[in-house]
């Protein structure tokens, strides 16, 4: 979260915020929420798709509004 509020503060400034979207990037692939996939057992990824477009569609739709 320290890299997101560092984006919030480097509005205006160039540089700060090239570092600031730069760190959020690094904790996203540390997370695992970026770059490759950290599993082995095959299954496909569909992180960055939409649910409807993934086999979760029915689940999805499922879901409470």
């Amino acid at each position: 979260m320290a890299a997101r509020r560092a984006v919030r503060d480097a509005k205006g400034d160039r540089e700060a915020m090239a570092e600031a979207r730069r760190r959020v990037d690094e904790a996203k692939v540390g997370l695992g929420e970026r770059g490759e996939v950290w599993w082995t057992d095959g299954s496909p990824d569909y992180n960055r798709y939409m649910a409807k477009n993934t086999p979760y569609a029915d689940w999805f739709a499922g879901l409470p509004k």
